[in-house]
């Protein structure tokens, strides 16, 4: 039986695909609201030689989302030689629609339409932002990409925001009102989920609204940004971003990864992010425990120019899907 729930999910990224592709068979009113403050490979290509907003996250998600499969596998696809090399399609005719039309909302809402999605997918805001951070010593860095894979230098839980300020875009605010169900994706915390929880609007919405809010905790540590961090390391900076004790659940792994798994991303400096139950027995939110590594390997795609840098663990979608249907209430 398929959820009725109004379900919300903000992120971006992988970590929001992942999550939307099995949530799709279990909900029928998702609506996916995406972080657009990237800059990063094919997006920030785009954004730089164009002036769109950067379609990737958001692309990401219609796909997810997609009840077409070979359109799915088009909107994918990218171009492996020649002046297109490292872009994808669906990037290109996000951007291409937004420059015919002047509007980004409907480059994304006719391409939901085409993929034929299961629920909506939004953009966070309009309004074209820069991600900076602050370090302890004052220094500034700026743009999404370059934060998300820098060396934080000791610098713990920083300061970020949007330069200039993005508002909220008004249809994302109403979906979040009227939510039975938040859930914050697992992702880069600094590099996608932050970008989208900072934006103006965003943590009063949810600190407002009536739904339950979930947060699905990373897999694993990222080198030289949250060495060392707990689940609850990362619960706390997730509300910190909101701005209040908001979490009423935090799911996170119990699951060990593979041998093979764990030789790679040791060697990277990334390691399984551990838990304290007894510290988060303390807290305000339900912990849930849960085995979600997918053991499926996963594919990087060679013509994607930031490859290198995505995660090649994931979360089992199904068994996450599934978790999320049951805290809603169906």
């Amino acid at each position: 039986m398929r959820s009725t729930k109004n379900i919300v999910v903000i992120g971006g990224g992988t970590g929001s695909f992942t999550l939307l592709s099995g949530l799709k068979n279990y909900a029928e009113h998702i609506t996916a609201l995406v972080n657009v403050a990237d800059d990063g490979g094919s997006t920030g290509i785009l954004r730089d030689e164009l002036g769109v907003l950067p379609p990737g996250d958001v692309r990401q998600c219609l796909v997810a989302l997609g009840e077409s499969s070979k359109l799915r596998d088009v909107f994918s696809y990218r171009f492996a030689e020649g002046s297109l090399k490292g872009h994808s399609f669906g990037n290109l005719f996000l951007s291409a629609v937004e420059k015919m039309t002047d509007s980004f909302y409907e480059a994304v809402e006719l391409a939901g339409e085409l993929l034929r999605i299961q629920g909506r997918v939004l953009p966070i805001t309009l309004d074209k932002s820069h991600l900076v951070m602050i370090d302890k010593e004052g220094r500034r860095t700026k743009g999404e990409h370059k934060i998300a894979t820098m060396d934080f230098m000791g610098t713990k839980r920083p300061a970020l925001h949007l330069e200039p300020h993005a508002k909220i875009l008004p249809e994302a605010e109403l979906a979040i009102k009227e939510a039975d169900v938040i859930v914050i994706a697992p992702g880069s915390l600094y590099g996608s989920l932050a970008p989208a929880l900072v934006v103006d609007g965003v943590g009063e919405a949810i600190l407002n609204s009536k739904a339950k809010l979930l947060y699905v905790c990373n897999l694993v540590t990222k080198p030289r940004q949250t060495d060392g961090f707990k689940v609850h390391d990362y619960a706390d900076e997730i509300e910190r971003f909101i701005g209040g004790k908001a979490l009423d659940y935090v799911v996170f792994n119990t699951d060990e990864p593979t041998p093979t798994m764990l030789k790679k991303y040791t060697h990277d400096g990334e390691f399984p992010v551990e838990f304290d139950l007894e510290v988060m027995d303390d807290r305000h939110y339900k912990a849930i425990g849960l085995p979600l590594i997918d053991t499926e390997p996963i594919k990087i795609n060679k013509n994607d120019a930031i490859g290198h840098s995505r995660s090649l663990i994931r979360h089992n979608s199904d068994t996450l899907a599934r978790e999320i249907v049951k805290v809603s209430g169906k």
